[in-house]
Parts: C-alpha cells; sequence; structure tokens
C-alpha cells in the first residue's frame, strides 16, 4: 500500500511539511502503508515548463506518477491570499484528469491566522470534488497557534483514522457478483418495443 504526501510549503522548514508529516505518520501507522513525499517547491521550475511546452520533466513525471498510482493522498498548502497556493494549484492543473478519480485524499493547511481556516472548506474541498477524489470528512487546518495546542493532535488523528479506513477499504478483497438465476431472460429494447406496437388480440 502507497500513500504519497504532497506538500505545498515553501520555507525551510516549514509548517507547512510539519503537518504533513504528522499526518503521514498517523496514516501510516494505521496501515502500514509506504509513505512518499513530494515537494512542490522542488518541483516549481518543471511545473511552469509543464505550461509551456507542454511535456513534464523527469522528476515532475516521476512525481505525478506517484500521485496516480497512489492509495491514498495527504496533501497540504500554505494559505496564500485566503486560499491554496499558486504553486499548489499548478500542480494539480497539469495532473491528468482522472487520476485521483475515487482515490483517498486528506485535506490539510497551514496560515498565520485562525480566520483562514476555512480555506479547506471553501477552496481545497470543492477542488477534489471536482476531480472526483474522494475526500475524508475531516480536514486539518493549523494556525500559528495551534502548535503545541490543544485540539490539533485529536483533529490529526481523526483524520488519519478516516483516511485509514478508505484506503484500507478500497484496496480490500472485493465481493464476486452474484451470479444470475439461469431462468431469468433478457429481452432486447427493440424487442419490447415491437411488442408495444402490436395490435392486441382484441383489437382495441
Amino acid at each position: 500500500m502507497k500513500l504519497v504526501v504532497v506538500s505545498a510549503g515553501l520555507s525551510v522548514p516549514s509548517s507547512t511539511r510539519l503537518l504533513a508529516d504528522r499526518l503521514a505518520a498517523a496514516t501510516a501507522g494505521r496501515t502500514s502503508a509506504e509513505i512518499q513525499v513530494v515537494e512542490l517547491r522542488d518541483l516549481a521550475v518543471e511545473i511552469a515548463h509543464n505550461f509551456t511546452n507542454g511535456f513534464p520533466g523527469r522528476s515532475l513525471a516521476a512525481a505525478l506518477d506517484a500521485v496516480t498510482e497512489a492509495d491514498g493522498l495527504i496533501v497540504v498548502t500554505p494559505v496564500f491570499s485566503a486560499s491554496y497556493s499558486g504553486l499548489f494549484k499548478s500542480f494539480f492543473d497539469v495532473l491528468e484528469k482522472d487520476a485521483l478519480a475515487g482515490k483517498p485524499v486528506l485535506i490539510a493547511a497551514t496560515g498565520g491566522s485562525a480566520r483562514h481556516s476555512l480555506v479547506l472548506e471553501h477552496a481545497l474541498r470543492p477542488l477534489f470534488a471536482y476531480l472526483r477524489a474522494v475526500v475524508v470528512p475531516t480536514g486539518v487546518y493549523a494556525a500559528s497557534e495551534d502548535w503545541g495546542a490543544e485540539g490539533l493532535p485529536e483533529r490529526i488523528e481523526r483524520a488519519a483514522d478516516e483516511l485509514a479506513a478508505l484506503m484500507t477499504g478500497l484496496t480490500a478483497t472485493k465481493p464476486a457478483a452474484k451470479a444470475k438465476p439461469d431462468d431469468f431472460e433478457v429481452v432486447p429494447f427493440a424487442d419490447q418495443l415491437a411488442a408495444l406496437s402490436r395490435p392486441s388480440p382484441s383489437g382495441v
């Protein structure tokens, strides 16, 4: 099982990467998943070139493949102008349009103020719903004052529980489809229409 973490933090060290690592550790502890981290900061130039020439560079292509093949995703962005960062959005803009369909995704963000916590609901959740991902109910936002305070560890654990449940559920063996009864006959739709067009025996 593979868990891919997409971090859009720009600084080193980064609170965005710190939150991503805590979410990944909590999820991996519940699934024994292999973790791979994609640092978008290192891919910024290749993402820009992809927009202008239509081809991903080697590192970007590897990151896109990792996201596409993952059993689950954790995506974390810093907040810029009350939304996700441009680098974060650009990465998902160059991803194949069906790459996230049905994939479990945990959304998270970091910011300087708790006032930006709604970025999860008005920006991140709609983006991944549009990409047809399965977004876990609990998103995790960490403001500067949340680090070391009560509440954040509990939100991380709850979100990790939800992502792990989706990942293990989707990779479990699916039950075999029920066989149709032997006496069940499928009548082609054209035959059904022809039968309706025939006059009734009474001539009515």
